[in-house]
């Protein structure tokens, strides 16, 4: 299979195959005749390996060093787990900070439900978010007091 095709078959672009390519995950070979590189059935289950994990929240280096691992004839299967585990673990994180997020901005929308549009001014370009920062530093300030 050519760029075209393999991209086609897994339902990703062809620049993302490229990508792969050019960072090492694939390694098609390179018609004689022509130049194009060609994709054979060991470079599209690895593609295939790299969409699933991916899909998982495995990064680059991740499958990098699981690809390395496999290459060398050792069971990666150690490694997925300790890298799965880390995933999770920043996954939940993430979550927390979002969840953080989403409140921050109910919070908002809630105190600005109340306020009126203004011009900008002197050093003010928009109220909400200033005054809503100062209102929420001084909620914090005396919540770290009492």
């Amino acid at each position: 299979m050519q760029v075209t095709e393999l991209a086609d078959t897994f339902g990703v672009k062809k620049d993302t195959v490229r990508y792969y390519t050019r960072i090492g995950l694939l390694r098609p070979s390179k018609s004689s005749n022509n130049g194009y590189k060609f994709y054979a059935t060991p470079e599209q289950s690895r593609l295939r390996f790299i969409l699933s994990a991916r899909d998982l929240g495995f990064s680059i280096e991740d499958i990098k060093q699981i690809f390395s691992e496999s290459d060398e004839g050792k069971t990666p299967c150690p490694t997925v787990r300790v890298l799965i585990e880390q995933r999770l673990q920043e996954t939940e994180q993430r979550f927390i900070e979002m969840a953080r997020l989403r409140d921050r901005m109910q919070s908002a929308i809630k105190a600005w439900d109340h306020m009126p549009d203004k011009a900008p001014c002197s050093n003010v370009i928009c109220h909400l978010i200033e005054d809503f920062e100062l209102v929420q530093s001084d909620t914090k300030n005396s919540n770290v007091q009492t």
